[in-house]
């Protein structure tokens, strides 16, 4: 298969050398990576005068010089931003621009390792529903739910942002106004549905971007695809790797916020996709909403608890 048959990857890098080096050998392990163009965009360094704004330039700089040297692709192009807009405005320019020009694309962070037939998958997957409007992803990751067993492929809403693939026309129907979006969730009065019947704050975390509290970009392309009722074509088992919940990272924070629960077992062999009906199963669905559920933080009271019993804890072994 050549190049213009293959949907280009984006890939986002900022200030992680080791996670993005890791990503794109990965990426580059799959079989299709010859046959792929590769667009990578590089954030550039915040600049806040602070010591740590020095050591983000270092640590900036050093991984632009290792993307500068990729290799193993059908070609490799960087853009390299002379300032820092963020993951959102990064994305959103970013895949605006390629899908503009490639009609489809597929998506990865600097945090994301994934399995050597990743790139068959949401190629196919891009094949196969690239003319349905119900389908607005296709999605690389999927949490670890607690089913005994799950088909090759699924629908669900497309909530998923680690590693997944669209269309020109989906994504051009992106809006960006998360007040908007949220305006129309309530006035609709699906905030309960789009939080999947109240297992994850979706709504809160819209109000909080909306409101500049949070940077998201991805809220607003779930929130756009939920109005509109479109999906995402999911895996059994994810075919991929988040690697960024060491502290490296802005937005996934450390191993104690949750982030093994979101990494599950990855899949193994390849077998080619077959077309499913598109439709929602709802027992998957309530998988998917304990296992969001799952990654919540405890409720104040709890964690004041568990405060408390470490005090009395560390005051008796001090008697001792």
């Amino acid at each position: 298969m050549n190049a213009a048959a293959l949907a280009p990857i984006v890939l986002f890098v900022y200030n992680r050398p080791e996670h993005t080096r890791r990503t794109v050998e990965a990426l580059r392990a799959n079989r299709l990576a010859p046959q792929s163009r590769l667009f990578v965009f590089s954030d550039g360094p915040k600049d806040d005068g602070a010591q740590s704004a020095l050591h983000g330039h270092a640590l900036g700089d050093e991984v632009r010089r290792y993307v500068a040297s990729i290799d193993g692709f059908a070609s490799v192009e960087v853009t390299a931003s002379d300032g820092n807009h963020g993951l959102a405005a990064s994305v959103i320019a970013g895949v605006t621009r390629i899908v503009e020009e490639f009609e489809r694309a597929i998506v990865l962070e600097d945090d994301m390792v994934t399995v050597p037939h990743f790139l068959d998958y949401m190629n196919e997957g891009l094949d196969l529903y690239q003319d349905d409007e119900d389908v607005a992803t296709i999605q690389g990751h999927i949490y670890p739910l607690d089913l005994r067993s799950l088909p090759q492929s699924y629908f669900l809403p497309s909530l998923g942002c680690w590693g997944w693939g669209t269309w020109l026309r989906a994504w051009k129907d992106f809006e960006p106004d998360g007040s908007l979006l949220l305006q129309r969730i309530r006035s609709a009065k699906l905030s309960r549905r789009f939080d999947l019947d109240g297992s994850y704050p979706y709504t809160r975390l819209l109000e909080r971007q909306s409101t500049g509290q949070v940077d998201s970009w991805a809220i607003r392309w779930y929130a756009t695809n939920f109005l509109l009722g479109r999906m995402g074509l999911y895996p059994s088992k994810s075919l991929l790797e988040n690697i960024g919940f060491d502290g490296s990272g802005i937005h996934c924070g450390s191993p104690e916020s949750g982030g093994d629960l979101f990494n599950g077992e990855l899949a193994g062999d390849h077998e080619p996709l077959s077309r499913i009906p598109i439709r929602v199963d709802e027992d998957i669905l309530k998988a998917a909403g304990r296992a969001l559920n799952r990654m919540l933080p405890p409720p104040f009271w709890v964690r004041g608890l568990r405060k408390i019993r470490r005090f009395l804890e560390a005051a008796v072994r001090g008697r001792k």
